[in-house]
């Protein structure tokens, strides 16, 4: 499996470089500075290495060559032309995967579209706007000031949107706003022989659609493996006139997620409701040097009108009582709001922090509201029976839940250890009705976990849909299959 690799590998990367490639045929690099220009096609192996791994423990794998386009009719032109030589294709954003997405694990062409990054279209009336690639999330509400406008979904990292609707991302705010799924209304796709598709027709963004497939949400999640999301029109959404955040804390990880179940049940508006064990409240507080009681921790966020915000926060304050939470303290200043969801966002690291020099690793499991309090309880169980270092952190609110694993990548026995956990815990959830990914996505590790949660049916459609859009299997192969 690709964990127990990685980690057997974890010498053999401190000594060599990364794993060679098969050559490129004779005078693709000019024909490839040919379209793109000189300036914007790399070999350097510097550069070849940058593009070869995202975030996560899988061992970097660099493409052959990067290349830059600057605009969609050079991604065309450039993916046409490895479509002749039948050279993979590698998408690349901003490289802030967690699931080995952008690894060139049989070589090819990287498509570096970070300066595709025009933002255009923006409808203060449709609540839209359209995005190319290179624009971030935070450059795209650092656009949006001033217009009472906002683009919500936040998986943290400042990823790329399109590499957000690649993955299927969503976050912190998924619970109110949705994960990028239903935030995207059209998409405007290189395939890899080099035609443009509109997937729901050029220039359209209707609020909903029943005019045949749903070609936008086949590519949302695709990871790559189908085409390259060349642009993007999201939905955009009014920013609450009031917000205000607060911290709770609870006597057990069950009490917690019984809360949280509880706050959904009275249908209270919360737009985060964020989980953190007591080990991760520990390690957030230390390093971000704020204040946390040691214990299973709520953060929570509503948002409303100034009128509405005053009932929710009651409600909130009477479910958390009723499940032996800590008394509430409302911020709702912009500074205050800000330091607590910058702590959240580092969780990655304050975890990193307990073991310094170990590497890390997230599960991203998913399951039904009504068995979020017992799975994640048995996972509790089982990460201490293993004797683990893995701080729990989640969007909650919506049934997703990550363990941090800290582990020393030289020990097999601990990685052992590690591989056995994380299959045990996909297929806890899947045997709970839910799935191995609930924002990641597939990637390399989660293949077989795939298998196992669609069927073989399943997974024979997958496969169908990728050979007809695919048939030489060039667009970042290896990938969800």
């Amino acid at each position: 499996m690709a964990l127990r690799r990685v980690l057997a590998l974890g010498t053999a990367l401190g000594r060599r470089s990364c794993c060679s490639k098969p050559s490129l045929p004779a005078d693709f690099v000019e024909a490839l500075r040919a379209v793109a220009g000189a300036p914007n096609v790399s070999t350097a192996t510097a550069v070849r290495e940058q593009h070869g791994h995202d975030e996560s423990m899988h061992p970097c794998a660099p493409p052959d060559v990067v290349v830059w386009p600057q605009a969609v009719g050079q991604v065309q032109e450039l993916a046409a032309l490895c479509h002749r030589c039948r050279v993979p294709m590698v998408p690349f954003g901003t490289g802030t995967g967690l699931e080995g997405g952008v690894n060139a694990v049989q070589g090819g062409v990287c498509f570096d579209l970070s300066r595709m990054d025009a933002i255009a279209d923006l409808s203060l009336e449709d609540f839209s706007v359209t995005v190319e690639p290179g624009v971030t999330r935070k450059a795209l509400n650092k656009h949006l000031r001033g217009t009472g406008l906002w683009f919500p979904v936040d998986p943290g990292a400042d990823a790329s949107l399109c590499g957000m609707a690649a993955t299927g991302a969503s976050g912190t705010n998924a619970v109110r706003y949705g994960t990028m799924r239903p935030n995207v209304l059209n998409l405007r796709v290189v395939l890899p022989d080099g035609r443009l598709l509109h997937t729901a027709g050029p220039g359209r963004q209707p609020r909903k659609r029943a005019a045949g497939y749903d070609l936008t949400s086949l590519f949302v999640g695709s990871e790559g493996t189908l085409g390259f999301l060349t642009q993007a029109t999201l939905r955009l959404h009014p920013l609450p006139e009031a917000t205000a955040v607060t911290v709770a804390s609870f006597p057990s990880v069950g009490a917690a997620v019984a809360c949280t179940v509880q706050v959904l049940q009275a249908a209270v508006p919360v737009a985060r409701i964020e989980f953190l064990d007591e080990v991760m409240a520990d390690a957030c507080g230390r390093f971000s040097r704020m204040e946390l009681p040691v214990a299973a921790t709520l953060l929570l966020e509503l948002h409303g009108s100034r009128r509405s915000l005053a009932e929710q926060q009651q409600q909130m304050e009477e479910i958390v009582q009723q499940n032996s939470g800590s008394s509430l303290a409302w911020a709702e200043g912009l500074d205050e709001r800000e330091q607590l969801w910058s702590m959240r966002h580092n969780a990655w690291y304050a975890a990193l922090a307990l073991r310094p020099g170990c590497q890390g690793y997230s599960t991203d499991v998913c399951v039904p509201i009504s068995r979020l309090p017992d799975v994640v309880v048995e996972t509790k169980q089982d990460l201490q029976a293993s004797g683990l270092t893995g701080p729990m952190v989640g969007h909650v609110g919506d049934g997703n839940f990550h363990c941090i694993l800290v582990f020393n990548s030289q020990d097999p026995e601990e990685a052992q250890r590690i591989h056995a956990f994380t299959q045990r815990l996909g297929r806890r959830a899947l045997a709970a009705g839910g799935t191995c990914t609930g924002e990641h996505g597939v990637g390399l590790g989660k293949r077989a976990l795939l298998q196992e949660e669609l069927g073989q049916e399943g997974l024979d459609t997958l496969r169908s849909i990728k050979a007809a859009l695919d048939p030489h299997n060039l667009m970042n192969p290896g990938k969800v299959l």
